[in-house]
């Protein structure tokens, strides 16, 4: 009895089961028949096609003639002769046929939330809400000057971070963002607030001080956001109170920011002026130095030695030199500039001399924003040819960025950040100051040529 019982209860057992597998393979063929309809009903992505006179390679610099750039969505689908390729009913034709094309530019480099006149004691009473609108502002200058993507390294509370999800959901115009939120840095250094008395108590939102500090400053700002970790290797110009040459996070320190930040998925830039500061920095494994303007033989060659990218920012010293005496820039930070300035492009040619890789960077807010393209001249000017000074702007640049960003160049494949200028910019590097046409993903934000 207990035998026949026990069968009788594994058969209602497995017709349950059975019976529960039907419906959820029901369910499962109806989901499936939806998803086939949403897609059978989906419209094809918009479909744009610009006809150039020359498109520019960036990795050869081979400048071919009559060209279209097909665009499906946001990103390109081909490049071809343009008699290889028909347009179909319901596409959009872009003609640039006097223009030289070549992709989106890129600024390593960037502080959008930031002005000249926010940096000093006039920024006590600009508001972080004000920062981010100010943001608003220079980020459709920023990418109206041909720059489609920016790397944005320190911004207070955060408002670079609401500044590039304000973009990304359309609520605003300006370049693809990768974002830093505050940067890090020791107590009383450059990317602390030195500027109230002590009575305020004020510290600034990325200080952190010894090894288990950094590691969860790391953490935090990855929680809120942080795209890329920007740390404050040695003293700056801008601050109040250290000295550029003096390195500020220790070996130590900058390995356990580097070890959390890699870990996490996330690249380090660290600003270093001063030789110790970049070769530390270098050695602890950060993805990019920015500035190294008081480098010395040594400090170059550790960089060369672990393939760590410069980023330069050279154009602010000849802005500076020509505007810094009739600006609000305060007196200790115009002496540190004036110093900085007759250093920093000697010792950058060297190691654009050495083979330093080198990505293009601005530091843009220390001079106004939009004129980013300036920075190309002063490389022109060190040495490089106006092809090499490009691709730091394009394939150097989406390289530090890395390959989830799919930027830098134009083929098949990557987002259509796509500009365009007048003449040969690989014989005048100076002509991409002066960019007619910007389309970033697909969206046209800027076409000079349309209104001839």
């Amino acid at each position: 009895m207990n035998a026949l019982k026990n069968l009788m209860l594994r058969a209602r057992a497995i017709r349950e089961i059975t019976g529960r597998a039907k419906a959820i393979a029901a369910v499962l063929i109806a989901l499936a028949a939806m998803a086939v309809t949403a897609s059978a009903q989906a419209p094809a992505p918009k479909r744009t096609v610009i006809r150039a006179g020359r498109v520019l390679n960036v990795r050869t610099g081979e400048l071919k003639a009559n060209q279209a750039i097909v665009i499906e969505g946001d990103k390109i689908s081909q490049i071809a002769s343009s008699s290889e390729v028909k347009t179909a009913a319901g596409d959009t034709t872009i003609d640039l046929p006097d223009a030289t094309v070549l992709p989106g530019l890129i600024d390593m480099h960037t502080h959008l939330t930031f002005d000249l006149n926010s940096l000093g004691y006039q920024g006590l009473s600009i508001s972080t809400a004000r920062e981010a609108l100010h943001g608003a502002r220079n980020a459709r200058r920023t990418l109206e000057a041909g720059f489609t993507t920016v790397r944005n390294v320190g911004a207070k509370d955060y408002a670079d971070i609401a500044l590039r999800d304000a973009i990304n959901d359309g609520d605003v115009i300006g370049p693809r963002i990768v974002a830093s939120g505050p940067a890090l840095g020791i107590t009383g250094g450059h990317c602390d607030d030195n500027l109230l008395p002590p009575a305020f108590h004020l510290q600034g939102d990325g200080v952190a001080d010894g090894v288990e500090a950094v590691q969860h400053k790391v953490r935090e700002v990855i929680k809120y956001g942080a795209d890329v970790i920007k740390i404050c290797a040695t003293g700056g110009v801008l601050s109040k109170g250290d000295d550029p040459n003096a390195s500020q996070f220790t070996l130590e320190e900058m390995k356990a920011i580097v070890a959390d930040a890699h870990r996490l998925g996330r690249k380090v830039a660290a600003h270093a002026h001063g030789a110790e500061g970049v070769r530390w920095a270098s050695e602890a494994g950060v993805d990019s130095v920015e500035h190294g303007h008081l480098m010395d033989d040594a400090a170059i060659a550790t960089l060369k030695k672990n393939g760590t990218y410069l980023v330069p920012t050279l154009f602010l010293t000849e802005y500076m030199q020509q505007n810094m005496e009739h600006s609000d820039v305060p007196e200790y930070s115009k002496q540190k500039m004036r110093w900085i300035a007759s250093a920093a492009q000697q010792n950058v040619k060297k190691a654009f001399d050495a083979g330093v890789k080198v990505a293009f960077g601005t530091d843009a807010a220390v001079y106004p924003h939009g004129l980013n393209a300036g920075e190309f001249h002063v490389y022109v000017k060190l040495g490089m040819t106006p092809l090499a000074a490009i691709q730091t702007a394009t394939i150097n640049a989406s390289d530090l960025l890395g390959p989830k960003f799919n930027v830098g160049t134009l083929e098949p494949g990557k987002f259509a950040d796509i500009v365009a200028v007048d003449g040969d910019p690989t014989k005048d590097v100076t002509i991409l100051e002066h960019v007619r046409f910007v389309m970033k993903g697909g969206a046209v934000y800027k076409n000079d040529y349309a209104k001839r």
